[in-house]
């Protein structure tokens, strides 16, 4: 299947990482998700119905990322794949990059980012 949705640096504010200090300032992310889906019926019918509405995934990626904290970004990517995949059926894989920008690091740094990719049925 060679058919994706891609949506590039949906931005939220969260409170997730490491240290306490991380989880009390909070810092801002940027998400890319890339979903594998057949685009062929969405393609000749027009229909809402026959894809996957990326403004839900935007929905759903904020939701996540401003929600509850975890310590690590891969919780944060895991979570948003998760709720990708849950959100059809014909959804049938996903790859997730999280950016933490500028993280609190003893270097100047533009991002954290971890990918992860999974399919439908992993565990």
């Amino acid at each position: 299947m060679s058919d994706r949705i891609l949506l590039h640096g949906i931005e939220f504010y969260g409170y997730h990482g490491v240290s306490e200090q991380e989880r009390i300032i909070g810092h801002r992310f940027s998400v890319d998700v890339e979903l594998t889906i057949d685009l062929r019926s969405a393609g000749q019918s027009d229909q809402l119905e026959c894809t996957i509405d990326y403004g839900e995934v935007c929905r759903r990626v904020v939701a996540v990322g401003s929600g509850e904290p975890v310590r690590l970004i891969e919780a944060v990517a895991e979570r948003i794949a998760n709720e990708c995949l849950s959100l059809s059926d014909r959804a049938e894989a996903v790859r997730v990059r999280v950016r933490k920008l500028l993280p609190p690091v003893p270097s100047v740094v533009a991002a954290a980012e971890v990918e992860i990719y999974r399919t439908r049925g992993d565990d």
